[in-house]
């Protein structure tokens, strides 16, 4: 199979300089404010936007060196197969997070609830829309243990 390559829309700019204390996820990242700059071509794409409450932001995770199949995630002591994991060293580099859309001025959306680093290339946004998006899950593996330590862990620099 050929090749995949994606253009960023835009930019993401947060208070996160660096990965180590960043939120590992952004339900672990309440409150927390930054923009979107979305680069001028794509500005027409935003019409509407400002009728949805959540969004979903596609991105690259840039500062990602080294890609494993195994790693000991944030919220565990064990290894586990990348897949089954939140962890950012995967094949492809690609991070999602839901946030908060709380104002759009022209080229620039201000978020809440943002725990991506400053930097960040952006792919896409995605309205969130609760009956599309949400489910009701049933088993959360190895993570229903330690999911109640989300909001207390921030990255400790493994990954990069």
């Amino acid at each position: 199979m050929n090749e995949i390559f994606y253009r960023p829309i835009g930019l993401v700019h947060s208070p996160f300089k660096e990965p180590k204390g960043t939120p590992i996820q952004a339900s672990g990242a309440k409150g927390i404010q930054g923009k979107i700059e979305v680069f001028p071509e794509f500005v027409s794409g935003l019409k509407d936007l400002e009728g949805f409450s959540h969004m979903i932001l596609i991105y690259h995770l840039h500062l990602i060196k080294e890609t494993k199949l195994e790693v000991k995630p944030f919220l565990d002591n064990q290894t586990h197969g990348i897949f089954a994991t939140r962890a950012p060293g995967r094949p492809n580099p690609i991070g999602i997070s839901v946030v908060r859309l709380v104002d759009i001025d022209q080229n620039i959306l201000t978020v809440k609830d943002l725990d991506i680093i400053d930097g960040t290339p952006l792919l896409d946004i995605k309205p969130y829309i609760s009956e599309f998006d949400y489910r009701n899950v049933t088993k959360n593996g190895w993570y229903k243990e330690n999911v109640h330590n989300l909001s207390e862990s921030k990255d400790d620099g493994r990954f990069i």
